[in-house]
């Protein structure tokens, strides 16, 4: 990259409403799971594409039985 030139922006579904539901562990906001918020930068755009995808369906789900689709319970 040249001098003075920054990177784009990493694309995010974050809404900054950040609250992690400690049962379903994913955040409520975006509904992302607690690996993608940490991995978010490391991923490729592709994988990136790949899970922004998926999350209307882990809302949905979430909001119909408060656990998203292969979320870990405890």
């Amino acid at each position: 990259m040249l001098p003075g030139m920054s990177a784009p922006p990493v694309k995010t579904p974050c809404v900054k409403v950040c609250f992690v539901d400690p049962k379903a562990q994913i955040c409520v906001g975006c509904f992302r799971t607690l690996e993608e918020l940490g991995r978010w930068t490391a991923y490729s755009d592709a994988e990136r594409d790949a899970i922004i995808k998926a999350l209307p369906e882990r809302e949905t789900a979430y909001r119909r039985t408060g656990t998203p689709p292969g979320a870990l319970r405890r």
